[in-house]
């Protein structure tokens, strides 16, 4: 796979109680993605930005919601979450600090 793709998969760490959740129990972490990323290309992307091996990578397309903004109807985006498994005993840290 091409560098400059791996580095555009990844759009932002997804950073909600769910996803804290996730990471506590099953060293899992959330991302979002670019809407036509693979399998494949998120695990390569998170293994070359965090320097970890990736056990496996769940994807789950999104639907946007219907809301309304000034009593005129609306659509959100459509968007795309990868669930990442690291390997036991790898962390990834989004803060760059060091942990404790």
């Amino acid at each position: 796979m091409n560098n400059n793709r791996l580095y555009q998969v990844l759009l932002a760490p997804r950073v909600t109680e769910k996803s804290t959740q996730v990471s506590g129990d099953s060293n899992q972490y959330v991302f979002h993605v670019v809407n036509d990323a693979s399998k494949s290309e998120v695990k390569g992307a998170v293994e070359l930005l965090f320097d970890v091996n990736v056990e496996a990578v769940r994807i789950v397309n999104v639907k946007g919601k219907n809301k309304a903004f000034r009593m005129r109807p609306g659509k959100r985006s459509d968007w795309k979450k990868a669930y990442v498994r690291v390997q036991e005993g790898q962390v990834i840290d989004f803060l760059g600090g060091e942990s404790l």
